[in-house]
């Protein structure tokens, strides 16, 4: 049944990142994409540690998507350097 769930959650990511590659994305969605992606990952691993690897990836992806979110904003509206 754990394989399954895996299975989903990769096919589910993957469709996600196909779906979003092709859209013309502003640098506040393309930070929250990536954050997300770093955060769910890293939040996955640290999880895992103390067996709630799904936990820690939602914990991780949501923190990871607003912090991304936020750094992207501010490239946008020029406060980042380059």
């Amino acid at each position: 049944m754990k394989m399954r769930m895996k299975f989903a959650a990769v096919a589910i990511a993957l469709a996600t990142l196909v779906g979003v590659v092709g859209c013309e994305t502003t640098p506040a969605q393309n930070g929250a994409l990536q954050g997300g992606v770093l955060g769910a990952g890293a939040g996955a691993i640290i999880g895992n540690q103390s067996h709630h690897a799904g936990e820690g990836a939602l914990i991780g992806g949501a923190a990871g998507a607003l912090g991304g979110a936020l750094i992207g904003e501010q490239n946008q509206q020029g406060g980042g350097t380059r």
